[in-house]
């Protein structure tokens, strides 16, 4: 199995639970034992990889801007490629330029996800039960890629990856062990870095920083 073997199934969810003018978004970057999987929530149209017309990778935060400040901070992207996203207008990324970005991402050896693929119009808020449906793939994408370490980012994607009662304020740089299909992965919990949670960017990079220094950096 490879990770390209669950997009069929993220399109019939796409269907039931998405916007139907808008393409299910997967996820992208190093799929080789990546040092860092990232899972996010899910995407909106925002993303320009939604778009019908869209014929590239269609990959998370492609046409987005704020994201990639988190990820320049950490170190994980070269500097010429974050300024050229600062620069772009989201219409102006071409199929190419998004190829050129997650290029980057897998260079720097991590994976970008959302635990739900269905795109949604804008930023709703979607109920526990759509994202549950969602896990079992998210599993097998841990099973396929095989990351070092994996980060969630908030309450609600770290409570039902981790099937517990979870607020990121009082777990912070606490290390969860959980076993899928036999394998054990480490996860951690951070703050929710963009949208609503813009204003605690810099408590995830933190935290980030110090994951990294501890798991990764022995």
């Amino acid at each position: 199995m490879n990770i390209n073997s669950l997009t069929k199934e993220y399109d019939k969810l796409q269907k039931k639970y998405g916007a139907k003018e808008l393409n299910s978004i997967y996820n992208g970057g190093c799929t080789d034992n990546p040092n860092i999987c990232f899972v996010f929530m899910n995407p909106t149209g925002k993303n320009i990889a939604s778009s019908k017309t869209w014929k590239g990778i269609k990959a998370p935060w492609i046409g987005t801007k704020n994201i990639w400040d988190l990820f320049v901070n950490l170190d994980l992207l070269d500097i010429d490629i974050y300024n050229k996203i600062k620069s772009l207008k989201r219409n102006e990324w071409t199929e190419e330029f998004a190829q050129e970005v997650y290029n980057n991402v897998t260079k720097h050896k991590y994976f970008i996800t959302n635990l739900g693929k269905c795109t949604q119009i804008d930023a709703r808020e979607l109920p526990n039960s759509v994202y549950k449906e969602y896990l079992h793939l998210l599993n097998k994408e841990f099973n396929i890629i095989n990351p070092k370490i994996i980060i969630l980012f908030g309450n609600q994607v770290s409570s039902i990856v981790l099937n517990q009662k979870i607020s990121v304020s009082q777990v912070r740089k606490k290390r969860f062990i959980k076993k899928i299909n036999g394998h054990e992965y480490k996860f951690y919990s951070v703050y929710y870095p963009v949208g609503n949670g813009r204003f605690n960017i810099d408590k995830s990079i933190e935290d980030i920083k110090w994951i990294i220094s501890q798991e990764l950096k022995k």
